[in-house]
């Protein structure tokens, strides 16, 4: 892999890859929606794209073996009808897009590795997912996930290697759901949610940036789940942020109905469990730099 084309390099995920491409003497490629975000560097070309028209410099697949695709609209903002058809068609027109473009050209592309999210496995306090488990949770996000790897998966009809990597709780302390968790606990508002007992499976973004790059670079194909080899529970969680911010924890867990009136169906991001198994990934080869929570968040945030 010496040129890699990346989608979503400039978000939060996306920029960590883009380091870690570096380290490794890869040049990347990036599509952007902004001729703002375009830049020209050696090692860091960017190329305007614009999905919803069907339009793509196709000048972005120059010397590119290797797709790493991260697009696709946040989760984290209300779930209204309309924003709903935004989160799947920001991530399945955008790989149609991509397909379309590399079979009408006949680009070399070998291997396309593709975000996906753990938010596919059905909400459970007891079972314990790895790759092969076959059923689709019933929610919004498992039509998401459902959708957006059916999208990837046709890239296998152009004889391109796919990899999915199905993404846990990223922990980050430059955005996302660590900072969000973080704030009230600084205050001293902080409490679990529910019982407490619904199961994260988290990951640190320097782990997961190095997974994708791992994948790529050993030619590894098909599901992958994107997650610390140590699951833990919400409270668990909590309890481990408030003790490296050293704040103390004395309000009650916050009740489901009460987040449901906030949040309306987003609620349930907070409240589905899913314990999962990073396995299949230590059995390839991959070896995380963070397997517990406490030493992670203290990284983050310590």
């Amino acid at each position: 892999m010496k040129t890699v084309l990346i989608t979503g390099a400039t978000g939060l995920i996306g920029q960590e890859i883009v380091e870690v491409c570096h380290d490794n003497n890869v040049i990347v490629h990036y599509l952007t929606t902004s001729k703002k975000k375009l830049s020209s560097e050696a090692n860091y070309k960017g190329f305007y794209w614009n999905p919803d028209a069907k339009e793509i410099d196709t000048s972005c697949f120059e010397g590119v073996d290797t797709i790493i695709n991260l697009v696709g609209a946040t989760i984290s903002k209300r779930w209204t009808s309309e924003y709903k058809k935004e989160i799947i068609t920001s991530r399945t027109h955008t790989a149609q897009l991509l397909f379309d473009t590399i079979k009408a050209n006949n680009f070399p592309v070998a291997h396309m590795v593709s975000a996906s999210a753990i938010g596919v496995y059905p909400s459970s306090q007891t079972n314990y997912y790895d790759e092969d488990f076959d059923r689709t949770s019933d929610s919004f996000l498992g039509q998401v996930v459902e959708k957006w790897e059916k999208a990837v998966d046709q890239f296998s009809d152009l004889q391109i290697k796919v990899s999915k990597i199905r993404i846990g709780l990223v922990l980050s302390d430059k955005g996302g759901a660590l900072k969000e968790i973080a704030k009230p606990i600084r205050f001293g508002a902080g409490a679990a949610f529910g019982d407490g007992e619904q199961w994260q499976s988290w990951i640190h973004i320097e782990d997961l940036a190095s997974l994708f790059v791992y994948v790529a670079e050993n030619n590894l194909e098909g599901i992958y789940n994107g997650v610390a080899p140590n699951p833990t529970s919400n409270a668990e969680f909590t309890k481990i942020t408030a003790k490296v911010l050293e704040k103390p924890l004395f309000l009650p867990n916050i009740p489901k109905f009460a987040m449901k009136l906030v949040l309306g169906e987003m609620h349930i991001l907070l409240f589905e469990s899913q314990r999962v198994s990073s396995q299949k990934i230590e059995d390839a080869g991959f070896n995380f730099l963070f397997h517990h929570l406490e030493p992670a968040i203290q990284d983050l945030l310590g």
